[in-house]
């Protein structure tokens, strides 16, 4: 095995940093090995970790063209799904919602179903504010995995946030956060929730645990300040 290189980075090391969460340090490190002799999997195995790297750190463009590299070779069915669901996050959180859901299409008619898929899968559509059809997949989710709050969390804001059934959106939110307390979005979500259902005062209370947390959402200052106006009137 090609591990260690002189004058070079080591991609024992790199994994190493990567499993530490140390992105930045493992990103500079693979970026040092020499392939010069490297297999045809161990190439693979590195431009796999390049593509989480430069996701992890934001670089979406980068990351897709090593992942892709991945997904082309398809030697390895595992890591093909992996890197397909990131190739879907991707897509999904920079508003490419048709690219996102093409990835977790392939993924579907090659045989793989997880409740991850199919909340994958919600959002994007919801990004399209295809808010029935997102409804429709993280209920599949949940019927996967009763306890994924990425999907009770989904199901309660689209039940508050378009009026379908606020009371129920409350209890699926306040379920989420009582599983992911320290989850700004679920906060975001929950505060929301009291809000539609007339408690200004307690929405409050949980958006601004959600502000604390993550100050840059827009989404989350935006709820802040709509609750704000209607507790002034």
């Amino acid at each position: 095995m090609a591990e260690i290189h002189a004058s070079g980075g080591s991609l024992a090391e790199g994994k190493r940093l990567f499993d530490l969460k140390r992105w930045d340090l493992a990103l500079q490190e693979f970026l040092q090995v020499k392939t010069g002799n490297f297999t045809p999997e161990e190439n693979m195995n590195l431009a796999y970790y390049l593509g989480l790297c430069y996701t992890k750190l934001g670089r979406f463009d980068d990351g897709l063209l090593y992942l892709e590299q991945v997904i082309t070779a398809g030697e390895d069915p595992l890591r093909v799904y992996q890197c397909r669901m990131t190739l879907a996050y991707i897509y999904a959180i920079t508003r490419r919602s048709q690219l996102a859901e093409f990835e977790l299409g392939q993924l579907i008619k090659n045989g793989f179903t997880s409740a991850q898929i199919y909340t994958t899968l919600a959002y994007a559509a919801w990004a399209r504010k295809n808010s029935s059809k997102a409804l429709e997949l993280y209920e599949k989710a949940l019927e996967i995995d009763e306890n994924n709050t990425t999907a009770m969390n989904g199901i309660g804001y689209i039940l508050v946030d378009t009026d379908r059934d606020v009371m129920r959106g409350l209890r699926l939110c306040r379920k989420a956060v009582d599983r992911r307390p320290q989850n700004a979005a679920y906060l975001d979500s929950l505060g929301w929730a009291y809000y539609k259902s007339g408690n200004s005062p307690e929405a409050r209370v949980w958006i601004r645990r959600a502000m604390d947390m993550a100050p840059g959402r827009e989404e989350i200052r935006k709820h802040m300040r709509i609750i704000i106006e209607d507790m002034k009137s």
